[in-house]
C-alpha cells in the first residue's frame, strides 16, 4: 500500500530530506520550466523513477487537492517495518560516506542490528542511488532515513531529546568498556577524513577499535558492525532495549560500565 504526496514543495522535501520514502515520482506531461527541472535533478541524485502523466489523472489522484503538476509515491511499509522490529534508542548519524557501495553497506549493517533511524548529512554524502540500494540488499526498505544539512545541528537535537552521542575515531576508548545502554546515538565518518572536527567536538566521546594487524583503519560498514553489535550485546545483556528512549542523559555516565 503506497501513500502520496502532491504539490511542488512537499515533493522537493520528500526528495530532499527522505529520499528513500519516495518509490517514484509524477509529472504532469508537459510540465516544465525550472520547478520540473529542479525535481527531475532530484529523482536523477537520488535514483527515483520519474513518470509522466497527463494532467486530467493527477487532478483525479489529488481528489480535489491541489498538485500543481507535481506527485509522489511514497513506500507505505518502510517507516512501520522499522517500528516493528527496531530500538528506538538507537540511531545512527553518518557524514562523508561518498562510495554508494559503503553507504549500502552500512545501511545492511544498521537494519540487522535493529538501528531505528539514520541520519545522513546531506552535502558530501553519496545519494541513495540505485547502487547503494543494491549494496543495503534490501535494508533501506526497512530502515527509517533522513538526510540533513548540519551534523551539530542533528546532535544537539540527539541530546535535547535525551540521547547520548559517541563518535567512531581513531584512539577513542573501547566499546565494551563504555555503557551503551540506553538512548544512543552513534556517529560514523566516511572514508577520507573520517568524522568532521566539530561533529567530534559535539560528541560526548569518541569510540574507537584496536588495530592489532598492520592495517591502520577499517571500512565504515565493518567498523559500523563492530561497535553497533557491542551495543546489541550490552543492550540484550541488561534488557535495555525495551526502555530505550526512556532513561535520562544523567543516568547515562560517560564513564566505562561495569563488566
Amino acid at each position: 500500500m503506497s501513500r502520496r504526496l502532491f504539490g511542488f514543495h512537499p515533493v522537493r522535501e520528500a526528495l530532499r530530506h527522505r529520499p528513500h520514502e519516495v518509490a517514484e515520482v509524477l509529472l504532469a506531461a508537459g510540465r516544465g520550466g525550472h520547478r520540473a527541472g529542479e525535481i527531475e535533478s532530484l529523482c536523477a541524485r537520488h535514483g527515483v523513477p520519474v513518470r509522466r502523466v497527463a494532467a486530467a489523472v493527477l487532478r483525479e489522484l489529488a481528489a480535489g487537492g491541489v498538485d500543481n503538476g507535481f506527485a509522489a509515491n511514497l513506500r507505505g511499509d518502510a517507516i512501520a517495518g522499522a517500528a516493528a522490529g527496531s530500538d528506538p534508542g538507537l540511531q545512527v548519524l553518518v557524514e562523508d560516506v561518498q562510495d554508494p557501495r559503503n553507504l549500502g553497506a552500512l545501511l545492511r549493517v544498521c537494519e540487522g542490528a535493529g538501528v531505528r533511524k539514520v541520519w545522513i548529512r546531506d552535502r558530501g554524502s553519496a545519494p541513495l542511488s540505485a547502487v547503494a540500494v543494491k549494496a543495503a540488499a534490501g535494508a533501506s526498505e526497512w530502515l527509517s532515513i533522513e538526510r540533513v544539512t548540519n551534523s551539530a545541528r542533528a546532535i544537539a537535537d540527539a541530546k535535547a531529546a535525551g540521547f547520548w552521542v559517541y563518535g567512531l575515531a581513531v584512539g577513542g576508548q573501547l566499546p565494551w568498556e563504555t555503557d551503551l545502554g540506553g538512548p544512543l546515538l552513534i556517529c560514523l565518518g566516511g572514508e577520507a577524513d573520517g568524522l568532521r572536527q566539530l561533529t567530534r567536538r559535539s560528541c560526548d566521546g569518541l569510540l574507537g577499535l584496536p588495530m592489532r594487524g598492520r592495517v591502520g583503519s577499517l571500512n565504515v560498514a565493518t567498523a559500523a558492525a563492530a561497535v553497533l553489535y557491542e551495543a546489541v550485546r550490552q543492550r540484550t545483556a541488561r534488557g535495555s532495549a525495551p526502555r530505550a528512549g526512556t532513561a535520562s542523559r544523567g543516568d547515562h555516565p560517560l564513564a566505562p560500565g561495569p563488566d
